[in-house]
């Protein structure tokens, strides 16, 4: 039986979504559509579709339309590799984000901000950063390069904020190919870069700041209580090294601390509390893998194959060396 706190954390998720891809579609249809700036994902393919067939056919595509018929053909391909909740949650990120540009694109015929493109790219760019952010941290998704995003991040390292640039600039680049439509100028693609740096840039802050983690070197006479404390009540390890005092030549033991760093304030808050006189440095980590962090994705070569390439390298270090060889 499902747990009211399981469905409490669920429905939690689901509001969040809603709440980003709501702000990405209001961004995007209020700042950005109007100015005629492509950008990426699955939004800026659906601006070049829309954009085409208007030219060929005079009618064009509906944004919206374009971006649900391509999240469903990624997320067949995605299906096997993603888990079944995120393909879940992009199904109905996608369905809502989809419907709320259907809802809101018509509603916005100009800018908010009148002949201010360039602050409408800004603004609408960090809009829409904040907004896929937030559905990502709530393990959903606006689908899209977000697919592409959460594959690629699911076996290695590589950012999410950084795959979806790749893909994003290909999509905005093209856009240099558009024509004429209604006698209106598609926008320089200058624009859809800004947006381009703008999106992963803001996405990257809100997925990150629950991972961003800073170390503490914590010199005091009082360490054993202070390693205690931090043990027990911010539930961190710390190691104690060895070390002396140059001036004072005396012994000393300093205490390492490495936490997220949101949990920063209740170390100080340890450490002050036991200790005013303690001597305290603290410095960003660029990334922590392991128990109580982030699990190390790598590629592992098989043992199989490790072997074949070690015995390939003895066998051509001996035909390379006969007289040594022979020796041996």
């Amino acid at each position: 039986m499902i747990s009211r706190e399981t469905v409490w954390i669920s429905a939690k998720d689901y509001v969040v979504i809603t709440f980003g891809l709501f702000l990405y579609a209001f961004a995007f249809s209020a700042f950005i559509a109007p100015e005629n700036v492509v950008i990426g994902g699955m939004a800026g393919l659906g601006q070049l579709i829309y954009f085409i067939t208007d030219k060929i056919f005079d009618y064009g595509l509906p944004i919206a339309v374009s971006i649900y018929a391509l999240n469903v053909i990624l997320l067949v391909i995605a299906y096997k590799t993603v888990s079944r909740t995120f393909v879940v949650r992009t199904i109905f990120g996608v369905s809502v984000l989809a419907l709320m540009i259907g809802i809101l694109q018509p509603l916005f015929k100009a800018p908010i901000v009148q002949q201010e493109t360039f602050m409408n790219v800004i603004i609408g760019g960090m809009l829409c950063g904040i907004g896929i952010g937030l559905a990502f941290v709530h393990n959903g998704s606006s689908g899209g390069v977000d697919i592409i995003a959460a594959m690629i991040s699911k076996h290695s390292n590589i950012s999410i904020g950084r795959t979806m640039q790749i893909c994003d600039f290909c999509i905005v680049t093209s856009s240099i190919l558009l024509p004429r439509t209604n006698g209106e100028i598609i926008a320089s693609p200058v624009y859809g870069y800004i947006v381009l740096l703008i999106v992963p840039f803001m996405a990257d802050m809100m997925i990150n700041t629950n991972r961003q983690s800073v170390q503490f070197t914590v010199f005091s006479r009082k360490w054993q209580e202070i390693a205690t404390t931090v043990n027990n009540e911010a539930h961190r390890g710390c190691t104690v090294l060895s070390g002396m005092g140059w001036y004072s030549k005396q012994e000393v033991k300093v205490l390492l601390v490495i936490c997220r760093k949101y949990e920063a304030m209740t170390i100080f808050r340890i450490i002050r509390a036991i200790d005013k006189d303690a001597f305290i440095t603290q410095a960003n980590v660029n990334g922590v893998y392991g128990q109580g962090f982030d699990e190390l994705k790598l590629k592992m070569k098989a043992p199989e194959q490790h072997s074949n390439e070690k015995r390939e390298q003895q066998y051509d270090q001996q035909n390379h060396n006969p007289d040594e060889s022979h020796i041996n």
